[in-house]
């Protein structure tokens, strides 16, 4: 997933970090706000639902990376 939103988005997303938790959470957030949080919603993220979201917050379409 991390590679899908770099590549997707090379010129919004600045960085990503993952962090270590535990208890089954998987949250992703854009700058301070969570777009989706697998605790609070109960269930996995779906196929390209993060990407629907990230382009959502961020306002901007995404532009595959060329090569």
């Amino acid at each position: 997933m991390t590679g899908e939103i770099l590549n997707l988005f090379p010129y919004s997303v600045g960085a990503l970090k993952l962090i270590p938790s535990s208890g089954g959470r998987f949250e992703v957030l854009a700058g301070d706000t969570v777009i989706f949080s697998k605790k609070s919603i109960g269930r996995h993220a779906e196929p390209g639902e993060v990407v629907r979201l990230m382009q959502a917050k961020l306002g901007v379409q995404p532009t595959p990376r060329e090569g």
